[in-house]
Order: C-alpha cells, then structure tokens, then sequence
C-alpha cells in the first residue's frame, strides 16, 4: 500500500476512509514511516501579498468582492515588505514562504513583474519559495520558476461533482490546466482542498482520487477545514469535528504516500492533541504565523512549543527537491507575452453565492 497508484477509484478510497479508527491510523501512520522521518514537519509561512477584491465567487472565500465580510484590503506588497516577512519567518523556523495573491489569474504586466522580482528575492534567502496566484498560463510558469519558484499552489478544493455548487466563475478543468501549466516546469505542485464545506464523503473521495490521478502526483497536498466566515455564503455552515480531519489526513497518507500532507486552515479549532493525531496520522506540513491569508491561524511561538512538547523539529529547506537557480530579470530569456487567455466562465448560478452577494448589496 506505500506504492504510488494513480487507478484509485472512489469506492476503495471510501472504504478506507470509513476503516475503523484505530486501524486506519495504524495504516496511514505504517506508511508514513516508510515514505517520511515522522520527527520531521515542514513549516510555512503564509503571506497575502495582495489582499480582497478577487472577482471570482467561491462560496467559502472572503476575499471575493461581492461578499461583504469586513477584510482589510491590500495593493500588492513591495518587494521589501516581503523580503522583511520572508526574514522574520525564518528566523521563526519556516522554510517556505507562500505568497497568495487575491486574482483570477496571473495576467502580465508590472504586477506579475513585481511578482518575479519577490520569487527572486526570497529564493536568496535560502528558502523555498510558493505562489498561489490564480490560473497560470504556460510561459507564466516558465518565468516563475525561471525566477527560482520552488512550487506552485493552485487547490482542486473540492471533487469534480461538488465543485459547480461551491464556485461557478471558473471549471475544475481550468484548474486541471493550471496544475499542467506548472509540470512543463520544474517547479513543484501544491494541491489539495477543503472539508467541512457541505460536501459528501463521496467528494471528499472523489478530490483524492483526481489529486491521485495526476502524473506526478502532488508533492505537497494542503487538508483545510473550512473556517465560516461572517457574509460568506458559507457563513452558517457548522464546522467538521476533528475526527472528520483526522480521518481525511490519514486517508491522504494512504492514498498519496510519498506527498507532504499539510495541516492548513481550520487550526486554531483543534486541541494540541488533536493536531497529533493528525501528525500520527500523517500530516508532516503546517502553516505558521498568526494568519492564513484573512483567516487566524495559531501563534508560531504555541506551534513550537507543540513541537518541542511532541518531541518534533522543523524541516530544513529544500529537503525533497534541490534549490532551484534563480536567473536575474536583465539575464532572463522568457519574455511577457501579453497574454489574455480565455480561461472558462460557466454559466449557472449557485443559490447561496447569489443570497450573499445580494446580501453585500443591501
């Protein structure tokens, strides 16, 4: 069972998922020893280099510009505001530095220069670097990791059947040809998802067996809980127990054993000793600092005391994957290429993300 396999089917993945407990963690926790050092957790940092106004509807974001939820809204960063983060998060004990931008897509310009120009900084900083910037066309992720990218975030979120009742300003197929995008490079994949969002177990199955699917496989694979935020369409839905996180980290595990599976969002909900269950169960990532993007996430300060308490130590940089070489913007020999992809706009409407957008009106 710790082999790759990329012919999962849903209803083998539900049957592990619905395993008892003591013997699903026992399974997933056999496999992360072969495949990982279960001493070891990769840290992250999560910078929103740009913050509200995105103009797509996913039901649980409160960054889309047509739910009204109170953020504080941002200009994109300059280049030494983020090497002053991407310092502080390392003296802190991360390794990677995420960069979120709240865009649709990656559209070239000043902007997306500016961009490059912080992959490039942080790169010399002798950290991994990650973007989650939206859809991304091929040169895109050429010159992202033309500028040293270490990986690229771009979340399935959810299984193919459940995503049209989550976001409706974008396919799952765009999502998909991102994530190819980024393979024709030698930047790494990040892609997982979220639960707790009204789903079924089936998509919660479903979301594996599509991030299995992929050829490679995700080197790193981000397990959300979904954190209700106030004027979201998601507003009211109650949040999962941490059994439900549990049970997902260790089916993660199984299905893609050599992945970093990551504990992201929905942290500050769960005790110390649930979140090491989810470390026995297979999670060797977290998110440090105390914000993801708009959501709170705990102090980096509890998170090593957690470590040092569970006898765990951050990985160092650039342990699965070499450093990539960083080419300066005078040396480089990928050009902007104007781009204006027609990335999909599906048609219909989902119910809730219409109440709360009228919602924001009113």
């Amino acid at each position: 069972m710790s082999k790759v396999r990329h012919d999962w089917t849903k209803e083998e993945i539900l049957e592990i998922y619905n395993r008892p407990l003591m013997e699903l963690l026992y399974d997933a926790a056999t496999i992360h020893r072969k495949q990982h050092n279960p001493n070891e957790i990769q840290v992250s940092t999560l910078l929103s280099i740009k913050t509200g106004g995105c103009s797509e509807d996913c039901g649980y974001c409160p960054q889309a510009a047509r739910y009204h939820t109170d953020i504080d809204g941002n200009d994109l960063m300059s280049v030494s505001q983020v090497k002053a983060q991407a310092l502080r998060a390392k003296s802190s004990g991360s390794s990677r530095v995420c960069m979120g931008a709240a865009w649709r897509n990656v559209k070239d310009g000043p902007e997306f220069d500016q961009v490059l120009e912080m992959v490039r900084t942080i790169n010399k900083l002798d950290m991994e670097v990650c973007c989650t910037l939206g859809m991304v066309t091929e040169n895109q992720a050429k010159r992202l990791s033309e500028a040293g990218l270490y990986a690229y975030n771009h979340n399935l979120d959810t299984s193919e059947d459940y995503y049209k009742d989550v976001i409706s300003t974008r396919a799952f197929e765009d999502r998909i040809d991102t994530i190819e995008n980024v393979r024709k490079t030698n930047v790494t994949v990040c892609s997982g998802g979220i639960i707790g969002m009204g789903e079924k177990l089936e998509d919660r199955a479903g979301m594996l067996v599509a991030l299995s699917s992929l050829n490679p496989q995700p080197e790193s694979t981000p397990i959300n809980a979904l954190v209700p935020v106030e004027g979201t369409p998601m507003e009211d839905i109650k949040p999962i127990e941490i059994w439900e996180m549990i049970r997902m980290v260790a089916t993660t595990r199984i299905v893609l054993p050599e992945t970093q599976v990551r504990l992201s969002a929905g942290r500050t909900e769960m005790s110390r000793e649930g979140q090491a269950m989810c470390f026995f169960a297979g999670a060797n990532s977290i998110f440090a600092g105390d914000k993801l993007l708009t959501t709170p996430n705990p102090d980096v300060n509890e998170d090593m005391e957690m470590f040092k308490t569970l006898g765990l130590n951050p990985q160092k940089p650039f342990k699965k994957s070499t450093q990539p070489q960083t080419v300066e913007a005078e040396d480089s020999k990928l050009n902007s290429l104007g781009e204006k992809p027609k990335w999909t706009r599906p048609d219909h409407k989902i119910e809730r993300n219409e109440a709360a957008k009228a919602k924001a009106k009113a």
